[in-house]
């Protein structure tokens, strides 16, 4: 469930208007299965020789969702995780604590699955973060909400989804913006959408921390909330 535990002004103003936002991804909670990936050191399943070659990964991710008949998988919000070990992106200097919190929720699917804005907004930056194990194509929307402004990230999107926006353009409620992408032009990462929610961007441009180290965890879940807020899927995980 939605962690109702770190409320904050932008929390509140999200539950308060849940009911108002368009699914992202498509689903149907009568026909449609969500399955929790744990991604942290208890799945003792993931080993290191399945995270560290991309295509056993998402071999692994389609054979836990065949197994359970799931659409999707979900999941990572506030979750301190192994898999960032496949990545030299999320380590500092030598000595230096690795970035291993992730800050947004992931959804594991299909490659070309449509992603949906949520509500209106602007696009306020896009970017291809092209290194391994990174976003691979990003992009950010800013909105605003009972007069709060916020942004939302999409990460691991398809190249393609990007290369016709630009920073001011502006997006309706409903609209297809963005594909899963392929791991060529996502970071190298099985096909999934990074959906996170951003209070302050810090001045970045098509790419915010979407993991930090754990002793700076709640400096970034104060401005990166749950997602769930807005998605609204995990009450359906059974």
């Amino acid at each position: 469930m939605w962690n109702e535990q770190r409320m904050n002004p932008l929390s509140t103003i999200l539950y308060r208007n849940r009911e108002s936002f368009h699914p992202v991804v498509a689903f149907n909670p009568a026909t449609d299965k969500l399955l929790p990936l744990d991604f942290t050191a208890a799945n003792t399943t993931l080993t290191a020789e399945i995270i560290n070659d991309t295509s056993r990964f998402g071999q692994y991710i389609q054979q836990q969702l065949q197994i359970a008949g799931a659409r999707y998988g979900i999941g990572g919000y506030d979750e301190h995780r192994t898999i960032y070990n496949r990545s030299t992106v999320f380590d500092g200097k030598p000595g230096e604590e690795p970035r291993r919190l992730h800050l947004g929720i992931d959804i594991w699917g299909a490659a070309g699955t449509p992603v949906y804005a949520f509500m209106g907004g602007m696009v306020h930056s896009v970017a291809f973060n092209d290194q391994f194990g990174d976003y691979g194509a990003t992009m950010v929307l800013l909105h605003q909400l009972d007069g709060m402004p916020f942004y939302t990230l999409y990460g691991h999107i398809s190249l393609a989804d990007i290369q016709g926006m630009s920073a001011g353009q502006y997006v309706i409620r409903g609209q297809e913006i963005a594909h899963f992408g392929q791991p060529h032009e996502n970071g190298q990462w099985p096909p999934h959408l990074h959906f996170q929610v951003i209070i302050n961007m810090e001045l970045k441009q098509g790419d915010y921390p979407g993991v930090c180290k754990y002793s700076e965890r709640e400096k970034y879940l104060d401005n990166c909330p749950d997602p769930d807020a807005i998605l609204h899927l995990n009450r359906y995980i059974r």
